[in-house]
């Protein structure tokens, strides 16, 4: 008897809110070998990430999954995850503040505004990447989202 595949659901990419090129280069090496994330798109301030909600509400695809800085130009991480969270279509997407910050005032208000997990930044590049392999782990295979 011969198996039918499964169609796979189209891959949807991560959205990486992040200003600082370094980072920005570090993550996408740390993500590059991910089987179950989609591609990084890349929002280089706050202004930019939330100007992203009208594309996706004209029908470009929504991220997956929102990598957000909290120190951002323009408008800050936490004012993002804000209308993020309150929009009522896309609050549902989980959104992981990786940030430098571990200022407990930081953490307290990402939580309270709905941020799904918390990661400080690990400074050293094999940590970084330990870092993201829990990432996609957790959140590419485990975790289970509304398409």
């Amino acid at each position: 008897m011969m198996s039918v595949a499964r169609p796979q659901p189209a891959v949807r990419p991560i959205l990486l809110v992040e200003d600082n090129p370094v980072d920005i280069d570090l993550t996408r090496r740390a993500f590059a070998r991910s089987r179950s994330l989609g591609p990084i798109s890349v929002a280089h301030d706050g202004e930019q990430a939330l100007g992203m909600i009208p594309r996706w509400d004209a029908g470009e695809r929504p991220p997956s999954l929102i990598l957000l800085d909290i120190n951002l130009p323009r408008v800050n991480g936490i004012e993002v995850l804000r209308q993020l969270k309150a929009h009522p279509k896309y609050r549902c997407i989980p959104v992981i503040m990786l940030s430098s910050s571990s200022e407990d005032r930081d953490l307290a208000d990402a939580y309270t505004l709905g941020v799904n997990s918390y990661i400080v930044k690990p400074v050293d590049y094999d940590r970084f990447v330990e870092a993201a392999g829990h990432i996609e782990r957790y959140w590419g295979e485990l975790n289970q989202h509304p398409t």
